[in-house]
């Protein structure tokens, strides 16, 4: 049996704390059992690896995530990785791909795919290790989990069983319904329905199938050039309306989605994260804070206040999810976490010549190295503010300290890495400041020594 993460989305719903670079898969928000702070998808890792299965799972992801993953749970986690974002059926192909051509799957292997960001016990990994049994035995094109509901749900699609119990393990599955009134909920429960929680197990040679009967590669490195050939479309629509045989396998423990910010506080273990100040009449009301000031909060109960670099919010908890119709999406990320460290802006002009100035606080943990890379766009200054480290500009290696002030002209090569951890104040200005603009000569520092 294999496993896919599906990493994608970018957690508007949990904004100013999630955002296109760091969706909600990655806010270290919830508490281990050593009362440490942790992701999402640190967690499902984790419980992954608790009940053997992290060896057997590959994360499919966008470009735009592989830097905070491999920040989160190291350089080895094996990685399937879209050229472009697309929907859950292409990441879901090229990560079949990936196994097949990659390492070498066989075609009767299970496939089971589940989000990266699921909010359950340990005992909920082991049904998932029933799913390939499930599989062989009962002949379906397709293998669900289903959860037993705990209330009348209006967010969540539901699985509606057939009458007839034909194995103990699992039912075959009559239709779904799509997230249904209060009052159609109720009469789902009562009809025996389910819970989707978004997992599907099925045998590899399905989607290779389908690919070879659409003329598309079945090689991953041949599929990832001709990526924008397949269907942009949900895998859901493309695969599991069109089977004909689909049975579910019950889960009759716990299980949620922490979507929003409402569900999103009932796990996070404390009411205050970051500088908060709470008044006791303050019912129910929690503050996540990643700002240097700040936040009192004084009599008011049900609140969520969320304040980052990229903005503050303040809501009603049962009215968060409207957060995506009111606010604009589309500005640069404020603060990004990468291999390497973290990165905050703190502030960023644009003068009336056309000239653009961005002042960044950058932090590179101890052992990383920033990639060797120029830029043709713009110049920088950095202010080492504490650590030390080594600094490379165009093939001249010198030892950084805090203190220092280093001069970057347009064009010119440069790197850095932290012999301890190392913060630097980063001044850019150019005419265009954008992400986009950076040449990467080397990303491995020994590489970089070996040439200079």
């Amino acid at each position: 049996m294999k496993l896919v993460l599906l990493s994608g989305g970018s957690g508007k719903r949990l904004w100013p704390i999630s955002n296109d670079a760091r969706s909600k898969q990655f806010l270290r928000v919830l508490q281990n059992n050593n009362n440490e702070r942790e992701s999402m998808v640190q967690r499902v890792w984790r419980q992954l690896t608790s009940v053997d299965l992290a060896q057997y799972a590959i994360i499919a992801t966008s470009k735009s995530q592989v830097d905070m993953i491999q920040s989160q749970l190291g350089h080895t986690v094996p990685l399937s990785i879209e050229p472009e974002r697309r929907d859950t059926f292409p990441a879901i192909a090229l990560s079949a791909v990936y196994l097949h051509s990659i390492q070498g799957v066989s075609l009767q292997e299970t496939l089971v795919v589940l989000p990266v960001d699921s909010y359950v016990e340990d005992n909920f990994f082991e049904n998932v290790k029933k799913l390939e049994k499930v599989v062989m035995c009962s002949n379906a094109d397709l293998a669900l989990i289903g959860v037993n509901p705990t209330f009348p749900s209006e967010k969540y699609g539901y699985i509606v069983p057939q009458k007839e119990k034909k194995n103990m393990d699992f039912l075959s599955v009559s239709h779904f319904q799509e997230k249904p009134t209060q009052l159609m909920a109720e009469e789902l429960i009562k009809q025996g329905a389910f819970w989707n929680c978004g997992i599907f197990a099925f045998k590899l040679e399905k989607i290779i199938s389908f690919l070879v009967e659409r003329g598309l590669p079945t090689q991953y490195h041949e599929l990832i050039k001709q990526y924008n050939k397949l269907p942009n479309i949900s895998f859901d629509h493309e695969v599991v309306e069109k089977c004909t045989k689909i049975v579910v396998l019950p889960y009759n423990s716990y299980w949620k989605d922490l979507g929003t910010w409402n569900t999103l506080t009932e796990e996070m273990g404390t009411k205050i994260m970051g500088k908060g100040i709470l008044s006791r009449d303050c019912g129910n009301t929690h503050i996540v804070n990643e700002l240097d000031i700040p936040v009192a909060v004084l009599g008011l109960s049900d609140i969520v206040v969320a304040a980052s670099p990229d903005g503050i919010l303040v809501t009603d908890k049962n009215e968060s999810p409207r957060v995506k119709e009111v606010v604009q999406f589309d500005q640069r990320p404020m603060y990004e976490e990468r291999r390497w460290g973290w990165y905050r802006v703190l502030d960023y002009t644009k003068f009336d010549n056309g000239n653009e100035v961005l002042t960044k606080r950058i932090r590179v943990k101890a052992g990383r190295n920033l990639s060797y890379q120029l830029h043709f766009k713009r110049s920088e200054v950095w202010t080492i503010i504490s650590g030390e480290g080594e600094f490379v500009l165009n093939d001249k290696l010198s030892k950084v300290k805090a203190g220092d002030v280093l001069q970057i002209p347009r064009g010119a090569k440069h790197g850095i890495k932290a012999n301890t951890d190392i913060e630097f104040i980063e001044v850019q200005s150019g005419s265009e400041l954008i992400e986009s603009d950076i040449v990467r000569i080397y990303m491995i520092w020994e590489e970089l020594l070996n040439h200079i």
